[in-house]
């Protein structure tokens, strides 16, 4: 009987999470956002945090809170071309409500289609100015004939909270890794259930760990104003944050691509391109630019906190992005199960380097002595754990870490940090 291997279970996992939470109609704020925190919660442990309306968060305000019950277009024959039960996409988010009838030709100015994709439905929002609207495919426009239609959005706008997420696992320090998805989005599977989906994997995973050098803080956020106001909040203990990755787009099947932090050589940065350069598959990096998800709220010039951001194809570079047709067909297990090892190959990076002294840096010390070094000598095959022992004992000058001598010598991280390991098992080498 053929078995699973636990990488693929996990991907197995990771998309029935993707399906249970597919059907949830998110916002920026509301009950969408409870529901998905509280199956997410099933999975892991989390701190549920609600901020008020009204309250100032930097140069923000927390928005007041959107809820929907129900929403359609009546033709004048009385059937519902446009329901929102129908795909919750179908409603322009956070429309305020509106119970009206009136011409067709008045009601197109509230319609919103992707005429280059006639049968996919677009992902429209009016967050900060009121308004309301519908979103529906180029095809049923189309096909609307003149006459007098009945809408109806049935929402509610008013004061309430902004709800957010934080699961924490404690290390052997207070210095954190910060973890970061959004949860703000209404059936897109790979924008962003793939990444809520895999930050959650992703934090089972080190939880399981026996040793952690850092601390690992997971944020399940509305996008932009969940991040302004987490930082709003927390300023004081910032200095904390070592290194931080934005995750999205982690499902699709794309190349990986990683964008760099603000200050584009943070650890994370190297760590990431040192992964993805010996993944043996393609993969693409990019500077930062202040546009995209959220790395942008992390990276502005006031906190410039070390945070990079881990997609496959990036967004508005795939035609699906933002419409109906993001849906669970595009996202694969397989492709989910990729991007969890990669984070935890750059999650090993972080955790495992460090910076070490050669107790004894004058010449080579005799190696064979200490059964380090293959005794016959004259061949001329490099055997690779031999020189990954030689390049770390070369540059463990207390100037060098084991990232920047993996880099230099072309050697996978892990060659470089088992022959630290036996090194440091021979007294070879002292922690700076």
């Amino acid at each position: 009987m053929k078995t699973t291997s636990a990488p693929a279970v996990a991907g197995l996992e990771m998309y029935a999470l993707a399906e249970r939470l597919y059907p949830i109609c998110r916002s920026i704020t509301g009950d969408g956002v409870r529901e998905t925190l509280a199956v997410i919660g099933e999975r892991i442990s989390l701190e549920v945090h609600e901020v008020a309306s009204g309250t100032r968060v930097l140069d923000w305000t927390v928005p007041r809170e959107w809820n929907i019950r129900d929403a359609y277009i009546k033709e004048p024959a009385g059937r519902r071309v446009v329901d929102f039960h129908e795909h919750n996409l179908h409603v322009l988010g956070y429309s305020v409500p509106v119970r009206a009838r009136m011409p067709l030709a008045e009601l197109r100015e509230h319609l919103y289609t992707l005429p280059e994709h006639p049968d996919w439905i677009p992902y429209r929002t009016s967050y900060w100015q009121e308004r309301w609207g519908f979103c529906l495919t180029h095809r049923r426009l189309e096909n609307l004939e003149d006459g007098e239609y009945e809408v109806c959005i049935d929402s509610s706008l008013e004061d309430g909270h902004l709800t957010y997420g934080e699961h924490v696992v404690a290390g052997e320090s207070d210095a954190e890794v910060l973890i970061h998805a959004h949860v703000c989005h209404p059936s897109l599977a790979n924008d962003n259930l793939s990444g809520l989906v895999v930050a959650t994997e992703l934090a089972r995973r080190i939880a399981g760990r026996p040793r952690r050098r850092y601390s690992y803080r997971f944020l399940f956020l509305p996008g932009m104003i969940g991040p302004l106001t987490w930082l709003a909040r927390n300023e004081e203990r910032l200095s904390r944050v070592r290194h931080g990755l934005v995750l999205a787009l982690l499902g699709d099947s794309g190349t990986f691509t990683y964008k760099r932090s603000r200050s584009g050589d943070a650890e994370v940065d190297r760590a990431a391109a040192h992964v993805l350069a010996h993944s043996g598959s393609d993969y693409e990096l990019r500077d930062f630019d202040p546009y995209g998800y959220d790395e942008r709220q992390y990276g502005s010039p006031g906190f410039d906190l070390p945070v990079g951001r881990l997609t496959r194809t990036p967004h508005g570079e795939f035609p699906e992005y933002h419409s109906s047709a993001d849906d669970l067909r595009l996202i694969r297990p397989e492709s989910l199960t990729a991007s969890l090892e990669r984070l935890t190959e750059i999650i090993d990076v972080l955790e495992g380097n460090a910076t070490y002294a050669n107790t004894s840096p004058k010449g080579e010390p005799q190696l064979g002595r200490r059964g380090l070094y293959e005794s016959l000598g004259g061949g001329t095959a490099r055997n690779e754990r031999q020189h990954a022992l030689l390049w770390v004992l070369n540059l463990s000058d207390a100037r060098h870490s084991l990232l920047d001598i993996a880099q230099r010598a072309g050697l996978s991280f892990g060659a470089v940090r088992a022959a630290a390991d036996a090194l440091i098992e021979h007294e070879l080498l002292r922690e700076v």
